[in-house]
C-alpha cells in the first residue's frame, strides 16, 4: 500500500444529494469503465496520468490527524459526511483502506456527525456497531456477473455486495442502493424489475443514467429509455414505501 499526506480532508460537495464529503484515498482499484467520472477528472487535472496508476490506490496517511483539526472548526456547518465521491471507502481487497474508513467514521460519529457511505466493495459488519443515524449504501447496476467483470473489473461480486448490505439491514442499520450508471440495452439486456426486487429491503434507492459514454449516446432511444425506467423506479419505490431520488438529467421529457 502506498501513502501520501494531504493538507485538508473535509469539504462541501457540489453533488446534488450530498453535504460534506471526504476522499481519503487517491485512485480506485475497482477500475470502472463506464467510464468513471472521478478518473476522468483526476486525469484532466494531472493527479494521475494513466488508468493503471488510477487503479493503484494511495491512502492518505494523515487522514485522522486532519479530522482532529477540521471537525471542531466545521462541526456546526456539517449535516453529514459522505465517504466517498471520488474514491471508495471499502475498496475490495484493501483492508488498510477499510480500517481507515472505519476509524474515520468512528471519529466523526463521536463528534455527533452522521456519516453516509457508498461502495462497490464490501460493507464491513463492524458498521452495525456505530451510530444508527449513519446510512450505508452499495452501487448496483446489474445482477449479471459477466457485466460486472467487464465494467467494474476490480469491484466486489454483486452477490457479495448485496449480502453485506443485507447483513447491515438485518442488524438495524439504514441502507440504500445507488442504481447508477444504469446501462442501456445496447450495453446489456436485463430486467430492471429483477434488480429492484433484489434490493426491495433497502430504505432508499437512487437511480441515474450513464453519462460520458458514446455507446449510450448513440443508442437512438436513450432519452425515452431513461424516462421510462425512471418512472418504473418511482412506481416501485412508492408501492414498496422506499425513499427514492432520481438523478438530475435522467428524466428529460417536458
Amino acid at each position: 500500500m502506498q501513502y501520501i499526506e494531504r493538507k485538508s480532508m473535509l469539504y462541501k460537495t457540489g453533488v446534488e444529494y450530498g453535504d460534506y464529503t471526504m476522499n481519503h484515498v487517491q485512485g480506485c482499484s475497482h477500475g470502472c469503465k463506464y467510464p468513471c467520472y472521478a478518473f476522468l477528472m483526476a486525469k484532466r487535472f494531472g493527479r494521475v496520468h494513466t488508468y493503471e496508476a488510477w487503479c493503484s490506490p494511495v491512502l492518505v496517511s494523515n487522514t485522522l490527524e486532519l479530522l482532529d483539526k477540521e471537525i471542531p472548526r466545521l462541526k456546526s456547518k456539517i449535516q453529514s459526511v459522505q465517504l466517498c465521491f471520488t474514491t471508495d471507502p471499502f475498496m475490495y481487497g484493501y483492508p488498510e483502506i477499510t480500517e481507515m474508513s472505519i476509524a474515520a467514521i468512528r471519529k466523526l460519529n463521536a463528534a455527533g456527525i452522521k456519516c453516509t457511505a457508498l461502495t462497490k466493495g464490501l460493507l464491513p459488519v463492524e458498521l452495525s456497531e456505530m451510530s444508527l443515524e449513519n446510512e450505508y449504501g452499495i452501487t448496483l447496476v446489474s445482477l449479471d456477473e459477466e457485466y460486472r467483470q467487464r465494467m467494474e473489473p476490480g469491484a466486489a461480486p454483486y452477490k457479495e455486495r448485496l449480502d453485506a448490505l443485507r447483513a447491515l439491514h438485518d442488524a438495524g442499520c439504514k441502507t440504500w442502493v445507488s442504481i447508477e450508471p444504469y446501462p442501456t440495452p445496447n450495453l446489456i439486456e436485463q430486467s430492471l424489475q429483477e434488480l429492484l426486487s433484489a434490493v426491495s429491503f433497502t430504505d432508499r434507492i437512487i437511480f441515474g443514467r450513464t453519462n460520458y459514454n458514446k455507446e449510450v449516446s448513440s443508442y437512438r432511444s436513450h432519452r425515452e429509455f431513461y424516462n421510462k425506467y425512471a418512472k418504473e423506479v418511482i412506481r416501485f419505490c412508492e408501492e414498496h414505501k422506499i425513499a427514492f431520488h432520481i438523478k438530475d438529467g435522467t428524466i428529460t421529457e417536458r
